[in-house]
């Protein structure tokens, strides 16, 4: 079975896009075929074409053999797991993701031609940062540290301060909701912003200031919330035509940051409006994690705004869109929705979303 980059099933979604099928129909099937892919727990090799597996055995028996195109597999096979985060289950992509991750420490073990090792180094970076996140959501927070030490290590051995910044806010995020801490979050989120500030990405520098304003709200600093996303919008709105992240971020995940700080130390209502802009914005089937986050917030808006059985209304979306994906982070979000209608535990619309809690979550 082979469904990656070079494989003749790629080559039929080209073609099928070429035919005038949408990118979102097309993108439906891809993971319909993955998901089938993988539901006996194989298909571990599925996104590596069939040449591409011959030169890893043959650059695994003898690194100096590597090629440049063996390492742009590799890279296609992190690209493609990633881009099913929020489609597939967390625990099939790790599963997916593993080969590349293993190839790659083994290749970096060398000796690569000297002229690769900085390729092999950005696939080993991108690999684990995502290992990492796929470990936390999957509940594996001593793997998910290592994981993210060993990508902080790689992209140290690199001269590009975007991708570090990247490594520093994805980890900031995880030890965020693993660990509660303020402290440790905001250490991390400091060095994202030093690195983007000193790379050539907008998008990333306005990310790391968006979470930079999270952590400062969270911590009740409104100053310091202000001038952080002052400084994500000036970002967000200059060319990004060469900018090396271009899918990072977008104003639709920069108004749920906005929603989250108001939410805060800021005004109910203008989080609530500011939640349901991005929830319209996150339509793409990779954004469907962060959809989920965004409508558990806006929910908590209203539970703030007076409106508890509106807020239940939009818990029961995240309740399915938690279950579909297994992300750790909307799981939490709902905790913490169904912790502040405690109030109205009596309610029968309150006991379906209890019903619906634990039919699909079993929590």
């Amino acid at each position: 079975m082979s469904l990656g980059a070079g494989s003749d099933f790629a080559e039929y979604l080209h073609t099928l896009g070429l035919l005038g099928e949408s990118e979102r129909r097309t993108a439906e099937l891809r993971t319909l075929v993955m998901r089938a892919a993988t539901d006996t727990g194989g298909g571990m090799l599925a996104l590596l074409a069939p040449t591409i597996q011959a030169q890893l055995t043959a650059a695994l028996a003898n690194p100096e053999q590597t090629e440049r195109e063996t390492i742009l597999g590799l890279a296609s096979v992190v690209s493609d797991v990633n881009a099913e985060v929020g489609s597939l289950p967390m625990v099939r992509l790790q599963l997916l993701l593993a080969p590349a991750i293993e190839t790659c420490r083994r290749l970096l073990d060398g000796p690569v031609p000297e002229p690769l090792v900085p390729q092999v180094r950005e696939v080993a970076v991108a690999a684990a940062t995502l290992a990492g996140r796929l470990a936390f959501e999957t509940r594996d927070d001593t793997a998910s540290r290592a994981l993210y030490a060993e990508a902080t290590r790689e992209v140290g051995r690199l001269a590009q301060p975007w991708r570090q910044a990247g490594v520093y806010m994805s980890h900031a995020l995880v030890t965020l909701y693993s660990t509660q801490s303020l402290d440790e979050a905001r250490h991390l989120v400091d060095q994202a912003v030093r690195a983007a500030r000193s790379g050539e990405s907008a998008l990333t520098r306005a990310r790391a200031h968006a979470l930079q304003a999270e952590v400062a709200a969270r911590a009740g600093h409104e100053r310091q919330v202000q001038a952080a996303l002052g400084l994500a919008w000036y970002d967000i709105e200059t060319d990004h035509a060469d900018d090396p992240a271009p899918t990072s971020f977008s104003p639709g995940y920069l108004r749920g940051f906005e929603g989250v700080c108001e939410l805060y130390v800021g005004d109910a209502g203008a989080a609530h409006d500011r939640f349901a802009r991005s929830v319209e914005a996150l339509s793409a089937p990779r954004e469907q994690v962060q959809r989920a986050i965004v409508t558990t917030d806006q929910a908590l808006a209203r539970i703030r705004l007076g409106e508890p059985r509106a807020a239940a209304e939009l818990l029961h979306e995240c309740v399915a869109a938690a279950s579909a994906t297994g992300g750790r982070v909307p799981a939490l979000r709902l905790r913490q929705a169904r912790q502040e209608l405690r109030p109205w535990r009596r309610e029968d619309w309150m006991a379906d979303l209890d019903d619906h809690l634990m039919d699909t979550l079993g929590a």
